[in-house]
């Protein structure tokens, strides 16, 4: 038997399923988680900040319009809770978190590299200030359109732009 889709548990979890929106926590978890983790650096956070992100959810189900995708739906109320907090806090960059999920296993030089990679990556996005990191966040790691983030985040077109350009420049050069 398929699984439901994101559509009839969220049309369950309307009813008071809580079945239902369970199964959409599982589904998005490690999405959201992904986000938070990416704005905040800091592992503890970013599972606070998921918790909270599936609380705000949960509470305005009933907003979302079901003729439009979830997953970027709920990939902005994290990149969103996210910002709010960053916002409340000013958050300076911490040192990294070693846990981390590897998908394949490489041999050890290739993923000493790529770790070492990653982590000046994210030590990078940490230090940009709040807005160019969340629309870098919404651009390449939501894959979402300059339209699309200018309309979520209620700024002009030619703010996100802007804010991408800087924000790519900001991190090209604390990479070099």
């Amino acid at each position: 038997m398929a699984s439901p889709s994101d559509r009839d548990l969220i049309l369950r979890a309307r009813r008071g399923e809580m079945e239902a929106f369970g199964e959409l926590v599982l589904r998005f978890q490690n999405r959201v988680f992904n986000v938070c983790y990416r704005m905040t650096n800091e592992r503890r956070q970013a599972e606070d900040l998921t918790q909270e992100t599936f609380l705000r959810i949960h509470s305005r189900l009933d907003t979302f319009n079901l003729e439009r995708p979830f997953g970027p739906w709920i990939g902005r109320v994290a990149a969103n809770v996210c910002l709010n907090y960053l916002e409340s806090v000013k958050l300076k960059p911490s040192e990294l978190d070693e846990e981390r999920d590897a998908d394949e296993n490489p041999s050890p030089e290739t993923a000493y590299e790529n770790k070492e990679h990653s982590n000046r990556i994210r030590i990078a996005l940490a230090s940009l200030p709040a807005r160019y990191r969340l629309v870098i966040e919404l651009r390449h790691f939501q894959e979402m359109s300059y339209s699309e983030i200018a309309a979520n985040l209620g700024i002009q077109l030619s703010d996100v732009k802007s804010d991408l350009f800087r924000g790519r420049k900001m991190l090209a050069e604390k990479l070099k």
